[in-house]
């Protein structure tokens, strides 16, 4: 074989090597939020979410990196960055549906209100709660029936960034009730130094808005198609919910 031919062997076999190794790559990289339990830098696995994701991921020979953004970021760049194929742990929505690919459900949480305990609410319906300061966490998907509401008006609103900002709120008298996990409440109310003050003034409302299933929501691409399948095939191979109660005890 002449030097000339052979150069061109070696540099399509190189370039075929190249492209094979990225295709076949075994890191997936996901962004997400500080939301413990369910997802934290310094929590045990990363959080009960984190923990389900990567050994979905582990059963079927991928590695899961998460990045940790601010929640609106968190989802933007999962969106419009090639670095990521997704981000989690998000609840249902028809309009994220439209912009991302959603996986199985990875798990659940009860979605109601954190409520003063001297000023506790009886409702049957959100229209009970017209007349209510009710806080909301920027971006948050909440209900379909809550968020229907708040598109047409319906419902009164304070926004803040986190669901730290908004107990600090209710805490405060400034807002009535505020939109937040069951165990997200009581791991701020029991861990963060921020609510010291407010152990004792405030509850959960005994009445939920809905049992929410968490999901990972890849970009809509190819690849992020590719994962969604493979990601599936790895919830299949694990005990979803064995994972999540053992982070959260």
């Amino acid at each position: 074989m002449s030097e000339y031919w052979r150069f061109w062997v070696v540099l399509c076999a190189l370039c075929f090597s190249s492209g094979t190794l990225k295709a076949d790559s075994k890191e997936v990289r996901l962004t997400s939020l500080e939301w413990p339990p369910y997802v934290g830098q310094s929590l045990p696995s990363q959080g009960a979410s984190a923990a389900v994701a990567r050994e979905a991921f582990n059963a079927m020979g991928y590695k899961l990196v998460i990045d940790f953004y601010p929640w609106t970021r968190a989802v933007n760049l999962a969106k419009s960055n090639p670095r990521f194929v997704g981000y989690f742990p998000e609840y249902y929505s028809s309009q994220r549906a439209r912009e991302f690919i959603y996986s199985d459900a990875m798990g659940s949480g009860s979605l109601g209100f954190a409520e003063r305990v001297n000023k506790p609410f009886i409702w049957n319906s959100l229209s009970d709660l017209t007349w209510v300061k009710i806080g909301v966490v920027q971006d948050y998907v909440n209900t379909a029936e809550f968020d229907t509401r708040l598109a047409k008006n319906q419902l009164k609103v304070d926004v803040a960034t986190s669901d730290l900002k908004n107990l600090q709120k209710l805490h405060g008298k400034r807002i009535d009730l505020a939109v937040v996990d069951k165990n997200v409440f009581n791991f701020l109310l029991e861990n963060d130094a921020e609510l010291a003050d407010a152990q004792k003034s405030l509850r959960f409302n005994e009445r939920i808005l809905e049992e929410k299933r968490f999901y990972v929501c890849f970009k809509r691409s190819p690849e992020g198609e590719r994962m969604q399948k493979i990601f599936n095939q790895g919830l299949k191979k694990i005990n979803v919910a064995a994972i999540m109660s053992q982070h959260l005890k």
